[in-house]
Formats: structure tokens, sequence, C-alpha cells
């Protein structure tokens, strides 16, 4: 399946039904009268969060949606019925904005979340509602409300716990295969990571948390060289980064500087996140060359990097563990923050 995370919609709701001009005529009634029904409501366009979709590719072809039209009033005081809703089903984690992609509709950010983006006019009062003392026989009735219209866009950004970053082929995706099921596209040539792949790392019964692996950054990424900053939006909600450094390449200290300047420059608040820093593909380095690099990347980042390879695993687990540390003090304080001091709870799933 394609990934695909953003695109641009046209939406539109239902017309309300226009009200009905109507007398009642019957054979041996005496008294007529008018009796035009109302018209029905048109039908609402709804957004929903659910589980099972992670991208947006339904709507790359087909992106105009409309509700239907309330149907028209009737004779014998008969009123029309509603326009049927339209609800648009997306991946948890999507963004609804305005035509200006910057000012932001709803965030589904729950599975089972619901939100009307337009609602359906009203159906127009039939004849019988004007029927006045002075007025008996009113020749006139309401047309129904007009729907709304408008253009948005869907954007993605996957829920994920932990988010592996670092400079094309600096063994991300080798990483996220070595510790999930997922199967991401290795090979030894940079940006062989072309969109974002999801993982479920498992630790123990009790211990599980989903690892994101976005596309490599280069210098000017910001600006939009290589493939940009666009990813970036996908490890926005995550706990704690992962930094992978390629041990195996001469300059280390570029490599984790380009990366942080990077992240800085997008915003968001992602270079304050908790950073677990790793040198990666250590088995490729003997122990003295492991050391000298070591220290020299503690040096420039002030921190000591932990050694890993996701070839080998050497010290897979130890990253895991410390990724997982900060996620859970992240859902502790998420709990906290909750109303009443209790978190939400999940919603249950086989």
């Amino acid at each position: 399946m394609k990934f695909l995370d953003q695109c641009k919609i046209y939406i539109r709701s239902g017309d309300g039904g226009g009200g009905a001009v109507s007398f009642r005529r019957e054979k041996f009634i005496e008294y007529g009268g008018p009796d035009g029904g109302d018209g029905g409501r048109g039908g609402d366009v709804w957004i929903e969060s659910v589980d099972g979709l992670n991208t947006l590719i339904d709507y790359r072809y087909q992106q105009h949606f409309k509700a239907e039209t309330g149907v028209h009033g009737m004779g014998r005081q008969r009123h029309g019925a509603a326009g049927e809703d339209i609800v648009l089903r997306v991946p948890v984690g999507t963004q609804v904005l305005e035509e200006d992609k910057e000012t932001l509709v709803v965030d589904l950010d729950r599975p089972g979340l619901r939100v009307r983006l337009a609602r359906g006019g009203n159906g127009g009062h039939g004849n019988v509602h004007f029927k006045t003392p002075i007025n008996q026989a009113p020749y006139f009735a309401m047309p129904g409300q007009k729907g709304e219209e408008k253009w948005l866009w869907l954007r993605l950004k996957l829920i994920a716990d932990a988010g592996l970053v670092g400079l094309p082929n600096a063994g991300k995706s080798t990483f996220l295969a070595a510790t999930s099921a997922a199967k991401p596209k290795i090979a030894d040539y940079p940006f062989t990571t072309l969109s974002p792949n999801l993982g479920v790392v498992d630790l123990s019964e009790t211990e599980r948390f989903v690892l994101a692996d976005i596309p490599g950054l280069i210098e000017g990424a910001s600006d939009g060289a290589g493939l940009g900053t666009r990813f970036l939006g996908h490890i926005e909600r995550c706990a704690v980064l992962i930094h992978l450094i390629d041990g195996t390449q001469d300059d280390i200290v570029g490599a984790y500087h380009t990366v942080r300047d990077e992240l800085m420059a997008y915003g968001f608040d992602l270079e304050d996140k908790l950073e677990i820093l790793a040198l990666n593909k250590i088995d490729a380095l003997d122990a003295d060359t492991r050391a000298e690099k070591a220290a020299e990347l503690e040096a420039a980042a002030g921190k000591a990097p932990m050694l890993v390879s996701g070839v080998s695993r050497e010290g897979v687990t130890a990253v895991l563990r410390a990724a997982m540390g900060a996620i859970r003090e992240q859902r502790a304080a998420e709990a906290q923050d909750a109303p009443g001091g209790v978190a939400a709870p999940a919603p249950w799933t086989p």
C-alpha cells in the first residue's frame, strides 16, 4: 500500500429541501386550506478517526465529498426526509486544516473521535406555516437553506512512542527490523527509506511501545533539501528520540550537529525532546576505535553515547530499555495531567 500523509479534499454538506405549496382539496370536504409540508434537512459531513488505517491513500483518488440534499416537502403536510450524512474515516493522528494549511480545525489524536466538519442546511417551511386569519391561503413557502462547502487539508502525523532520527544510511531501518516485526527496505545506499515505517517493540508481556523510522535528514533539510522536513511531523508526538550516528563514517561530530540543527530549524519543540544518543554499526569497529569515537561524540554532545549494532544486536536491548523508561515517565505525567489525576482508559481491543 502506498503511503500518503497529506492531501486536499473538497466537502459540501447537503442543501435543505424546499417547503411545499399545496392546498387540501377533497371531495365532500367543505373546508380546505394550505397543507404544504416542510423540507428535510440536508446531510452533514463528519470525520472520524478509526483504528486499522495508517495512510490517507483513500483520499488520493477521490477528493470531492458531498452529503445528500434533503427531500422537498409534499402535500397533505408530508415532510421531506433528511439527507444522508457522509462520514470520512481517517487514521488516528490525522489533523484537519483550513485551506491555508495553517489554521487547525481538529486534531484526531484518539480512536473513535467524531467531528462534524460541515452542517447540512435546514429544510424550508411549507405554506401551512404561513396561514393567518388575514392570509388564509398563502401561495408561498420557504426554500431550503444552502449547505456549507469548503476545501480542507488532511495531514497525518503517525502516533508513535519513540522515533528514530539520523542521517541517511545511519542504520535506522536495520535497527527497526532488529527490534520489531517490521520489514522496511534495507540497502547499502542513502535514502533507502522514502516514507515512514512503524514497528511494535515487545520487551516483555507488559512492556510494549511503537517505534517510528523516518527518512534520513541532510544539511539544509529545513529548506527543502533531500526529502526535506516533511516527515518530521510523524515524530512530533514521540516521547523520546533515538538518534543514531553511523560509527563507520569519518565526521561523526558533524553528523550529530547536522541532525540537531535540522530538528531545531523545524521547531515544534523537537529539539527539546529527550534524546537517546547511540553510536551505531559498532560491529564494524574494533575496541580502540569504539572508545575513540565514543569519547569524541561525548565531547560534542555533552553526554555519553550508547554503543549499538542493529546487525549483531549488541546493545540494542539497553537502548530499548532506556526508551521504555522515558515513555513510562511521559505516560505517568499524562496520567497526572488527566482530570482527577487518572488517565483516560484505553479503548478495549481483543
